[in-house]
């Protein structure tokens, strides 16, 4: 992985790690980055090189308790609103103004960029590998209770211990595949976080305190490009539903990938992140 050098933002009493590639000129179309739990701004590697190349502007955001962002000591201060807050702040503060960014993210940044598109402030919206929450109470509950249990584990245990088993959980399969050298920047970027701010991001935002946002889907009225690895059947079948129930939505899965699309198949998702931005005018 090359070494990206970061600015850090106060906005909201916090400060969060930003990478900005690109041109900073107003005219420059932007596109606003946000990765997964246990990632960061640097994880998105050499793709936002890639991604800036057209002329676009690029800006990746650290999630609180992840990379170079704070880690609050208060779960709460992770919460969905206070992420739409943060990151909406940032952009105003790099004079990106409401209407003027695509707003892209993976996993668990994905249910964050979900949840910001409501808020109007971006233009177009691109989902890899995301969900709208859980719908079912029940569902949810059981959900908070574990993310909650894994927050435990994480402080109790370490970092390390975690990051070898979160590698090598059923959804991150086919990441086995990549080259080496691309498995272990990976790891580095991972075990570059901090235990208390992975734990607190789970307690925070995890998909069992999210508000559900199924109920809104058909309200949103952007267009979405939705992107799938075809060995996820879980999120493609996500993925399927959210474009049913999306007014201007694109499903595009990706063969021969898993979880991690812009990873495991980064020329066709560059391809279909970039066939999709020259369409927003």
């Amino acid at each position: 992985m090359i070494e990206q050098s970061y600015e850090h933002i106060q906005v909201n009493g916090v400060q969060i790690g930003v990478i900005q590639r690109g041109p900073t000129t107003q005219d420059a179309p932007v596109l606003v980055l946000l990765h997964g739990f246990t990632g960061s701004a640097a994880g998105w590697g050499i793709l936002l090189e890639e991604l800036a190349a057209p002329g676009r502007r690029i800006i990746a955001l650290d999630m609180l308790g992840h990379g170079q962002s704070d880690a609050p000591d208060d779960p709460q201060r992770y919460s969905m609103e206070h992420c739409q807050a943060d990151i909406i702040s940032v952009l105003q503060t790099l004079g990106i103004k409401e209407g003027d960014a695509i707003l892209l993210g993976y996993s668990m940044g994905g249910r964050i960029a979900l949840y910001c598109a409501f808020s109007r402030y971006f233009r177009a919206l691109i989902l890899e590998s995301a969900s709208p929450g859980l719908a079912n109470p029940v569902e949810r509950g059981k959900r908070r209770v574990s993310d909650r249990a894994l927050a435990d584990r994480i402080e109790r245990e370490g970092i390390e211990g975690f990051v070898n088993d979160w590698e090598e959980l059923p959804l991150f399969a086919n990441q086995r595949n990549l080259p080496i050298a691309y498995r272990r920047a990976q790891k580095v970027q991972r075990l570059n976080n901090r235990a208390h701010g992975l734990a607190n991001s789970l307690r925070g935002v995890g998909t069992g305190v999210q508000p559900a946002l199924e109920w809104r889907l058909s309200t949103l009225t952007i267009p979405v490009l939705l992107i799938t690895g075809e060995r996820d059947s879980k999120f493609c079948t996500i993925g399927q539903y959210m474009a049913q129930q999306l007014r201007k939505a694109q499903l595009q899965i990706v063969p021969d990938a898993g979880h991690t699309v812009h990873l495991e198949q980064p020329e066709h998702f560059l391809t279909l992140v970039h066939q999709f931005c020259d369409t927003i005018v």
